[in-house]
């Protein structure tokens, strides 16, 4: 039976996943016994559309990448069009809602009420909204599990790069102590440009954004305050450790000049802006801040808009991991994996 989706959004990211469920289909019905069915799409520029018998998905991608607007999909017996997202959530026969709605991070909302919406309603959620997993997570956690759907929210961290899943798949039965990490590619791009090039950091920031790694306003990256919900996600989700934003120290790079840069450089030292979070006497202290890094370090070596995370584990010792933390395939991927886990999960019951 195919796994029945609803779409709240559907910018770069939504785009991408419909990309992967397209290209993929035959792979991803062979090797994992995966069929998806993408039955509505709400989207507050694009308009909306639902048919409970399924879109055509190449035909959705075409007509959005052509003409940017979901009114123009064809007309068909059954169709139904104009549903905001809440009603979307609620009256279509999607078992999964993949929320990837413009959300303001400060707030999560709308993303916050299109979950309780959809677990009250007994469906899914994935997402890649850092705003509700950051703020809302003991809240949206309890309410999934007191109606049994599953909460995926892999991209809200290290977008494709299993940040999250893949320590509670590998590395169960570990205390992790602590976590640090490289959260937000932008400021590793910046100053990696400034160490390697020697350009001065409002050169390196200029090219990040005509690369598209910097969006036009950079106050999230370079403040520190994307890797700071990033951090608290960690903490609450891999430390099981409740953490809020307001707890965590936050510094950016902004003071980082090219002195600082040149003096790290004969000390044999590379600096990073650090996100870390670490047990101490019953409790996770954490923070954002530039660190001089040490050669043997294994963050001082990730540089570009690469991101990597390293877990203290009390069995295993240091075990780091890196890859992509931004992109409109990558981001779709981790979609993509919270819903084979969702359909793995529904294949066990059914056993």
């Amino acid at each position: 039976m195919a796994h029945k989706l609803a779409f709240i959004g559907f910018g770069v990211v939504g785009q991408g996943l419909a990309e992967i469920l397209s290209d993929k289909k035959e792979a991803l019905k062979q090797n994992e016994g995966f069929e998806a069915e993408i039955v509505a799409i709400s989207d507050l520029m694009k308009g909306s559309i639902y048919h409970p018998g399924g879109l055509d998905i190449d035909t959705v991608l075409q007509v959005v990448q052509e003409t940017g607007s979901l009114e123009n999909y064809p007309e068909t017996p059954g169709l139904i069009r104009g549903w905001d997202s809440i009603q979307t959530i609620l009256e279509t026969n999607a078992d999964t809602v993949v929320e990837v709605s413009y959300t303001d991070v400060k707030t999560g909302q709308p993303a916050i009420d299109h979950c309780k919406a959809a677990f009250k309603k007994g469906k899914n959620v994935v997402m890649t909204n850092k705003g509700p997993v950051a703020l809302a997570y003991q809240e949206l956690s309890q309410l999934a599990q007191k109606h049994n759907v599953q909460w995926g929210f892999e991209g809200t961290v290290m977008s494709g790069t299993p940040a999250l899943r893949m320590p509670a798949a590998t590395l169960a039965g570990n205390d992790i102590t602590e976590i640090r990490g490289i959260l937000n590619g932008t400021t590793n791009y910046i100053l990696t440009k400034m160490e390697e090039e020697g350009v001065s950091y409002e050169a390196a920031l200029k090219e990040a954004q005509e690369l598209g790694y910097a969006e036009a306003d950079p106050v999230s990256d370079v403040e520190g305050y994307d890797a700071r919900y990033k951090i608290v996600i960690l903490s609450n989700n891999v430390m099981n450790a409740p953490l809020s934003v307001e707890e965590v120290e936050c510094q950016g790079i902004t003071g980082i000049t090219l002195n600082d840069i040149e003096k790290a450089k004969a000390e044999g030292k590379t600096w990073k802006l650090i996100a870390k979070a670490k047990k101490e006497n019953g409790k996770v202290i954490a923070s954002i801040a530039p660190e001089k890094l040490d050669a043997v370090d294994p963050l001082a070596s990730i540089g570009g808009a690469v991101n990597a995370i390293t877990y203290q584990c009390d069995l295993l010792g240091t075990v780091t991991l890196s890859g992509a933390g931004a992109g409109k395939i990558e981001t779709g991927f981790s979609l993509l994996i919270d819903l084979i886990s969702i359909h793995r999960q529904r294949q066990l019951i059914s056993i």
